[in-house]
């Protein structure tokens, strides 16, 4: 057992001083530490955390600049901006969402679609940026809030600016419209380096004019140094710069003419462009079914989106730029300058038209739409009464190259370049298009048919009007042209676009002389426009089609009372007026019309009358006519498949078929 020793109290108090000696080592060292982390912290480290309470105590929030509107050619408004109220949550402010919704739904109206568009825009939000819940709310909704806001930390009501489209569906597929940037469109903005300007906006131009000139449109953003409290909340704006307005476009378009050819469409499906020859503006372009832009700026429900791609209706197709549908007999003027042109014909050639063609050595027969023939027929009455069987012979004598190479100087097979996004080229087809589509040799009997605008040949109701255009202004090409001016924002000065010249085709005068009186004829007494062409006090210069979207057997009698309405003819017709001094050039193509006599060519006359006397039609087109009007030559059916985006032509047999 160890012995205890006895400590003195000298030797006690030794220890004593020892370990206090050790603790103010400690301390001091302790306190060296504490000092140096202060200097760290508030000399060596000060720019750095006065900068992070700053952040704490400052917000720089951007400004999203004002879009530019849209006007016609007259200054009436196609597009502007309203300002109303919205209903916002910043998820990681407002702690339980759910809870959030159900006591915010005692005070305003909240729907399940308000309900799923929130989380979806939750899902795809940053959780500290705010979400709409509810936008337009009403002023009485807004009181209500106010008086409860305590109750609602993270939910705001904000003045935002709305898109507005007073024209509805009448300007949906020029004008367009904006919706929601989605992470396509972010990855899009990355990388052309826009990102930062779109910081705070919530819409991007989606279609159309919105879509085509959106960096016009959408300005600069702007930023605001706002000083926040405690729970987030903006106490004061320190500094401000401003954000940078659109620019405001103005268009070639006129309202009033794009109302009257939708109003003269009435229920049909189809698509009408006017240009003015003089420069390539588009002064109207219609495509019917429309649909409400309206609806897309906030989100759209299912039921509506489904009513939207019903596929026969199809609203959301742009039929003026993106359906391709055999040009059937309207490809006949160009027909007749090219064998003008070629020295295959001359004015006074004819023919005697037994009411067929066969080609030398072949028994098969390529029938005229007149059983009977029309007997004897120069190229002015050719185009006059819409013979087959002259374009027939021609198209065999001129080849498809040559036929090739003269209709691509119209803008057949090519896009015209119009400033809107998603324009198709058509397809004006030769021999090397066919080995590469489908590594197949071509027929003759596919050049027969294509001297009538059938077979592989399409084309789209711009092209048509180009392709008008192009004849009534001598062999000019201009290209097509929304765009008339736009507005500086910061000086309001007007800029206007020059028209562009794309072409100049080397045509004769003498022959565009006889081919522009033929079609002038085409609307007198005796041609395929008669009755549309009636009473006009302009001379009238036109030409009609009629496409057929099924076939007939060779022989059989095409009847539209037994023919269901969604496989009855599609009905064509391009003009321009007036024909001595154009001023404008017009391509309407009716799905399902009958024929371009009797619908086509009548919405055309109302269009034309309008813009050249002021003249608004008294009612919409009647429903196609089951048989053609009395004193009226029928014109022809064109016996082709066409499409809506089509993909893929038909291909035709070498022998062909055409229905008469």
């Amino acid at each position: 057992m160890p012995r205890l020793r006895y400590i003195t109290p000298e030797e006690a108090f030794l220890h004593y001083r020892r370990r206090l000696e050790v603790a103010g080592y400690v301390a001091v060292l302790l306190f060296l530490l504490l000092a140096g982390r202060f200097v760290w912290l508030q000399v060596i480290q000060y720019d750095h955390y006065h900068a992070m309470a700053e952040s704490n105590r400052i917000a720089l929030v951007p400004a999203p600049p004002p879009r530019g509107a849209i006007y016609d050619r007259n200054g009436v408004v196609l597009a502007q901006n309203e300002t109303a109220f919205t209903l916002e949550i910043t998820p990681h402010q407002a702690g339980n969402v759910d809870e959030v919704l159900e006591r915010l739904a005692t005070l305003i109206e909240i729907t399940p679609g308000d309900v799923r568009r929130f989380r979806r825009l939750m899902a795809e939000s940053k959780g500290f940026e705010s979400v709409v819940l509810r936008s337009r709310l009403k002023e009485e909704e807004v009181a209500r809030f106010a008086v409860n806001r305590y109750r609602f930390p993270g939910v705001e009501v904000q003045a935002r600016q709305f898109r507005q489209y007073p024209f509805a569906d009448v300007m949906a597929h020029v004008v367009g419209y904006i919706g929601r940037i989605n992470p396509t469109d972010k990855e899009l903005l990355a990388e052309e380096g826009r990102a930062a300007n779109y910081r705070g906006t919530e819409h991007i131009g989606k279609a159309g004019v919105e879509a085509s000139y959106e960096r016009w449109l959408h300005g600069r953003t702007g930023v605001e140094k706002v000083e926040t409290d405690s729970a987030g909340r903006a106490v004061r704006i320190l500094s401000r710069t401003p954000p940078v307005a659109g620019h405001g476009i103005h268009l070639h378009l006129d309202a009033k003419l794009q109302q009257v050819a939708a109003e003269v469409f009435g229920d049909f499906r189809g698509a009408l462009v006017a240009l003015d020859p003089t420069n390539g503006g588009v002064l109207a372009l219609v495509s019917r079914p429309g649909f409400d832009p309206n609806l897309f700026i906030d989100s759209i429900d299912q039921a509506t989106w489904a009513e939207l791609n019903h596929p026969m209706a199809r609203p959301l197709i742009n039929r003026a730029l993106r359906g391709v549908y055999p040009p059937g007999s309207t490809i006949k003027p160009f027909m007749a300058l090219a064998g003008l042109e070629l020295g295959l014909r001359a004015p006074g050639d004819s023919i005697v038209d037994p009411g067929y063609f066969s080609l030398p050595g072949s028994t098969h027969r390529y029938r005229d739409w007149k059983k009977d023939g029309h007997g004897v027929v120069d190229l002015k009455r050719s185009v006059v009464v819409s013979c087959d069987t002259y374009y027939y012979r021609l198209a065999h004598q001129m080849g498809i190259e040559n036929m090739h190479r003269f209709m691509t100087q119209f803008g057949f097979g090519q896009k015209t370049g119009v400033d809107l996004d998603g324009e198709l080229a058509g397809l004006m087809p030769n021999p090397e298009w066919k080995r590469r589509r489908f590594n197949q040799p071509w027929w003759p009997g596919e050049t027969i048919i294509a001297g009538i605008g059938q077979g592989y040949t399409l084309a789209t109701p711009m092209q048509l009007a180009v392709a008008t255009m192009a004849i009534a202004n001598d062999g000019v090409v201009y290209q097509p042209q929304l765009l008339r001016a736009w507005q500086d924002p910061d000086t309001g000065r007007m800029h206007y676009a020059a028209p562009r010249i794309v072409a100049r085709i080397p045509l004769k005068p003498e022959n565009l002389k006889v081919v522009k009186q033929a079609m002038v004829e085409v609307t007198l007494p005796g041609g395929t426009a008669a009755v549309a062409g009636a009473g006009a006090p302009y001379a009238f210069a036109g030409k009609t089609g009629t496409a057929q979207v099924i076939g007939i057997k060779q022989g059989a009698r095409y009847d539209e009372k037994r023919i269901a309405a969604h496989h009855r003819d599609h009905a064509l017709f391009i003009a321009f007026a007036p024909a001595d001094a154009p001023r404008i050039a017009v391509a309407v193509m009716v799905e399902n019309g009958g024929s371009g006599s009797g619908t086509a060519a009548p919405i055309a006359r109302k269009v034309i009358d309008y813009w050249l006397l002021g003249k608004r039609p008294g009612q919409a087109v009647p429903a196609p006519p089951s048989a053609i009007a009395p004193g009226e030559e029928e014109e022809e059916r064109e016996d082709s498949s066409p499409a809506i985006e089509a993909a893929e032509p038909p291909p035709s047999s070498e022998g062909g078929v055409h229905a008469g």
